[in-house]
């Protein structure tokens, strides 16, 4: 397999920014020397389904709304668990036991102390709700509330991405949380209380003054609901908004180019990939999918189509994740792909079909219709399926597809939530099955050891990319665009901002 190495080496994990707190300052004065109110409006590029993180944990939109108001026990940076909610933690012995020394000066907004009851309360609930990060947590056998401020997770097995996966878990209150009306308006322990939610318009916020750190310096957040891109910017560009996210990269420039806005763009979690249906034939096939890869120039597509805002991805993970390996380009080498297809069988090439949502990720649809172009000039002939989200869920889930393409993320920053999620034969999301790679990742999953996992991500890596499970085209770039006014506003890598830390001048 011709290889193109590119230097760098492996990335170190970042996860969602821990929460930085400064002074509060709650008004900025006007022209009259009067003060004004500080009050923020976000357009986020997807609008809340819910409030509920537990129910919709895979929900961009539901992940950013709930962390204004709820806080974890730890957050990760740098590789690193942070405390939050918990001031210490330690492993047993055995390293089947962790326990967590939870802050006791916290209390929800309305009051109510923050105990061990309601961490306990809310990890088992997102472990029987069954969904998205529920295979986190596979090897949990028991939680317990030790006693009002130490909370326990027993393990069957050593789990060296707990303290990752914990970063994701939302603490809500233990007695109210099977309500459907807590989640309208959930009350936490965060710097904002959720004022007013409407599905489909918007969620009000106004700060925490008895928050238990350092208060928000905005009076009131308001996350919009703004489904066109253009109706974003635009309002933007009025002052109409404060803050937008996620913007195309075909319209970077316009945003840059207008009056009293910002912009920031960095590396993140977002990422595009192509699987392959192993189920079927060719593609359970190692040197079709091989060919079909070195048939695509994908850093030249890559570059056309995003500029600035993605690099061609040399991982089945985004480099910003902890365990992407820098596997090279695959070479682009038509002439390569006509040979693996011939010895595979398929001297004049095939017939299949490739899948995708509509408006599921930024230029969703050049990105498809570039590989297509690229494979019919070796003869293979696909045909597109764009399809409308609810109607691609259905056929994902059912695997009635030949090809699929979309975008994922790696969420908690860390190999282990995409690679063992999606990859190993228990999994079983694309028919792919390796006994070898599903060892590894089980050694790096039950590591305590960064250095030990990143060296077994490694081997893990270059076993996909010479296997080609799938193609990853592209590690997608975060951005914000905003007011001038804004001071204070993160870019973190899993792209879902805080604002406690924000103001207006």
């Amino acid at each position: 397999m011709g290889i193109t190495r590119r230097h760098g080496g492996v990335a170190a994990a970042v996860l969602a920014t821990a929460l930085t707190v400064v002074g509060c300052t709650t008004t900025t004065e006007g022209g009259d020397g009067e003060t004004a109110p500080q009050e923020l409006t976000y357009v986020p590029a997807f609008f809340p389904v819910s409030l509920d993180p537990h129910n919709f944990p895979a929900e961009e939109g539901t992940q950013v709304a709930a962390q204004q108001t709820l806080e974890t026990l730890v957050t990760y940076n740098d590789g690193e668990a942070q405390p939050l909610l918990a001031e210490s933690w330690e492993y047993s012995d055995d390293e089947l036991t962790l326990t967590f020394q939870l802050r006791d000066d916290v209390t929800f907004s309305d009051g109510t102390p923050f105990t061990a009851e309601d961490a306990k309360a809310s990890l088992d609930r997102l472990i029987e709700l069954d969904k998205a990060l529920a295979p986190l947590f596979a090897a949990v056998t028991e939680t317990r509330a030790d006693d009002d401020h130490t909370f326990s997770i027993v393990t069957s097995e050593p789990l060296g991405t707990l303290l990752a996966s914990m970063s994701l878990v939302f603490i809500g209150q233990a007695g109210a949380m099977g309500e459907d009306s807590y989640w309208r308006a959930p009350v936490g322990t965060g710097p904002f209380i959720v004022d007013d939610y409407v599905a489909d318009d918007h969620v009000t916020y106004s700060r925490n003054d008895d928050y238990w750190g350092e208060a928000a310096q905005l009076d009131t957040l308001e996350m919009v609901s703004m489904p066109e891109v253009a109706a974003r910017i635009t309002a933007l560009g009025t002052g109409e908004v404060d803050v937008i996210s996620s913007i195309p990269p075909d319209q970077v420039a316009g945003v840059q180019d207008q009056d009293g806005v910002e912009f920031i763009q960095d590396a993140g979690y977002l990422y595009y990939f192509i699987w392959f249906n192993h189920n079927e034939e060719p593609f359970d096939d190692q040197r079709v999918r091989q060919a079909m890869w070195h048939a695509v120039d994908v850093e030249g597509i890559v570059s056309d189509l995003y500029g600035e805002g993605a690099t061609a991805a040399t991982a089945p993970i985004p480099q910003a994740a902890f365990g992407a390996a820098d596997n090279g380009l695959y070479e682009h080498d038509p002439e390569r792909a006509r040979e693996l297809l011939a010895d595979a069988g398929f001297p004049d090439g095939f017939e299949t079909s490739m899948q995708w949502p509509r408006e599921g990720g930024p230029n969703i649809r050049s990105l498809g219709q570039a590989f297509i172009s690229a494979w019919a000039e070796v003869g293979i002939d696909v045909e597109p399926l764009e399809k409308e989200r609810a109607s691609w869920l259905e056929d994902f889930g059912s695997m009635n597809w030949d090809l699929n393409l979309q975008t994922n993320t790696t969420a908690t920053g860390d190999a282990d939530f995409t690679l063992n999620r999606l990859y190993t034969c228990e999994a079983d999301r694309l028919g792919y099955c390796n006994p070898e790679l599903d060892d590894l990742l089980a050694q790096a999953r039950a590591s305590l050891d960064p250095d030990e996992r990143s060296e077994l991500y490694d081997q893990a890596n270059e076993i996909m990319w010479e296997e080609a499970p799938g193609i990853f085209p592209a590690d997608i770039q975060n951005n914000l665009a905003y007011g001038s006014q804004v001071r204070g506003l993160e870019l973190p890598p899993n792209n879902r901002p805080y604002f406690s830390t924000v103001s207006i001048e």
